[in-house]
């Protein structure tokens, strides 16, 4: 079951910004963006480094009530608060249904995650050990990439809202290819996705809207159009050519 435009957990965000060119405002992915839509499947957003993709992802979990470093609403720990205050400036569009879970995957605080599991779990509740809906195994046991697909694998599951800011950051090219596959068959099971990424793979994803990010601002692309897909394939095809112009003495 695809969700369609009509039933979309997240429509669109708006953004009304100060009047100020302070940081997270300065940036491009902030400066030049009033409003994004989302596809009801997979929104992926593309662009270089610094041009602000982490900072929308962020703003957009705390505004859904996640935990700013990853985590679900169940989440409040802070190794230290260095998010934006950009969320007070988004509203959010939402569709006519609920999501039954919700979760932000930030790869880079995702060892400040998995110790809070454990600590969680060392409190000694009531209830089941929360590393059970991880796999039942301490993600800290795992490489950085076995951990990421263990809470995907395990904790993520049908009818859920699921930020990702780069998930594809420890993952080998065949283990992004298990990803894709495994965010194809939460979107059948009616999931909706938004992605912050640099993988030429994980944008090919047929059900999707890939946004560009540069200094001019937003741009809706195929994947083939993106420089992430154009410079890999070009580079895989004639590396000697690229490395010839990179290596070159001086």
């Amino acid at each position: 079951m695809y969700l369609d435009n009509q039933y979309a957990f997240l429509r669109r965000i708006l953004i009304k910004k100060p009047f100020i060119n302070d940081f997270p405002f300065n940036l491009p992915a902030v400066k030049h963006l009033e409003s994004l839509e989302f596809h009801p499947n997979v929104s992926f957003l593309v662009g270089e480094n610094g041009t602000g993709k982490s900072t929308i992802l962020e703003a957009l979990a705390i505004c859904l009530g996640l935990n700013s470093e990853g985590g679900s609403i169940n989440f409040n720990f802070a190794t230290k608060k260095t998010h934006s205050n950009l969320y007070e400036y988004i509203k959010l569009q939402k569709g006519p249904h609920r999501p039954q879970t919700a979760y932000f995957l930030r790869a880079e605080t995702l060892y400040n995650l998995a110790s809070n599991i454990e600590d969680l779990d060392s409190g000694g509740g009531l209830g089941l050990p929360v590393l059970d809906s991880y796999g039942s195994r301490s993600l800290h046991q795992m490489s950085h990439g076995e951990s990421i697909l263990a809470l995907i694998n395990n904790r993520f599951a049908g009818h859920g809202l699921y930020i990702l800011d780069e998930p594809e950051t420890a993952l080998s090219p065949a283990r992004q290819l298990s990803l894709l596959a495994r965010i194809h068959d939460l979107v059948k099971e009616g999931s909706q996705f938004v992605i912050a990424t640099h993988s030429p793979i994980l944008i090919t994803y047929p059900r999707s809207q890939i946004y560009s990010l540069t200094e001019a601002g937003y741009e809706k692309v195929s994947y083939d159009k993106t420089e992430h897909f154009q410079i890999s394939r070009d580079f895989l095809t004639q590396p000697e050519r690229f490395l010839k112009y990179l290596l070159a003495d001086s």
